[in-house]
């Protein structure tokens, strides 16, 4: 890692006390992250995918500060945040903005949508009337909705605009980095191509970074530059989204490319497809050596002895296993991959 990237995550664990009897004499802790390690570079979308209860959204709020790591370093900007206190927490907290999975809870519905917009720009700038109005009017244009609706509250919308709201609440002060937690899963399948084509669009004319947190695959990779595969709190594959579709390292990534629908019925090969098996373990009680063997086809004796290092398999191509994957034969066909790149995203 160098310090050109703009936010460097080390080490990073964050544990649940869940001790058990009246006094809690049981010690127990249940780590939802389990220490990560990666980067994002300015103008890049990082995905994060997994099952749920992985802990992706955890690390989100981890990054954007709304929990406090137990271990670890998020350093943004040249500056660890775990490290940082009161104002300047404040104003650096103000570069690192979240758009949530839920449109309607993520926002106050006695607040009309002026206000929404404008919370963000009242608290952290002092702007006249007359500025707050027009950057208010500006940010609506941004997500593509109509000036009249300012006088609105948040039940009079569709989920898909409320996500719009949220939207540019999430931009209003420029961020340097956006974090959205599942974005578009609450959302019809229609208007999950007009959010994420959104997003795509704001990236690239206001130059945006963005981490992308999701479980389902074609929206993740529509929109990612690279895709980070977690399971049981711990990243288990990291590469560009390329490597990652075209040939998986851990076979947890091989399990989620063939759980993907393929549409058309004529393409569809119940053989080649290897489909996960049995329930993710408690993260409470995680399986010996590799988290994952106890649902893993290639499984040996060492995987349960030992844990796999995190390692470069492959140039730009990480994963934590012992016996990796080599030619991704029988998990995805040329036609099944044009599928599930392009399908209703273009």
């Amino acid at each position: 890692m160098t310090q050109n990237h703009l936010l460097e995550v080390k080490g990073l664990k964050k544990a649940f006390d869940v001790s058990e009897g009246f006094f809690k004499r049981k010690k127990q802790f249940l780590y939802a992250v389990d220490g990560l390690d990666f980067f994002v570079d300015k103008g890049e979308t990082l995905g994060i995918v997994g099952e749920s209860g992985c802990g992706k959204s955890t690390t989100g709020n981890l990054i954007g500060q709304l929990l406090e790591p137990t271990e670890g370093e998020i350093i943004f900007q040249g500056e660890d945040l775990t490290k940082l206190k009161g104002e300047t927490l404040r104003k650096k907290r103000a570069e690192i903005q979240m758009v949530f999975q839920d449109p309607f809870s993520s926002l106050n519905p006695r607040m009309r949508v002026f206000d929404l917009i404008a919370e963000p720009l009242r608290t952290h700038q002092s702007l006249s009337k007359q500025e707050l109005n027009d950057r208010v009017h500006e940010l609506m244009d941004l997500v593509g909705l109509n000036r009249s609706y300012t006088n609105r509250f948040p039940h009079e919308f569709s989920g898909g605009q409320r996500q719009r709201i949220g939207i540019a609440r999430a931009i209003s002060l420029n961020p340097k980095l956006i974090i959205c937690d599942e974005p578009v899963s609450a959302l019809d399948v229609s208007i999950q191509s007009q959010i994420l084509n959104l997003l795509a669009k704001l990236q690239k004319e206001l130059n945006l970074t963005f981490i992308f947190i999701g479980h389902g695959l074609p929206a993740v990779k529509h929109i990612s530059n690279r895709i980070a595969v977690m399971y049981l709190g711990k990243i288990v594959e990291l590469t560009t989204k390329e490597k990652l579709f075209q040939n998986p390292k851990h076979p947890y990534t091989e399990g989620l490319l063939s759980a993907v629908p393929i549409p058309d019925p004529m393409q569809r090969n119940v053989e080649d497809r290897k489909l996960l098996e049995g329930d993710i373990p408690s993260p409470a009680n995680p399986p010996s050596g590799c988290n994952f063997h106890t649902r893993c086809p290639y499984a040996q004796d060492i995987c349960s002895k030992v844990e796999p290092a995190f390692e470069e398999k492959e140039p730009g191509q990480y994963a934590a296993c012992h016996f990796p994957l080599n030619d991704g034969k029988g998990i995805i066909s040329p036609k099944k991959e044009m599928l599930i790149g392009n399908g209703i995203f273009h």
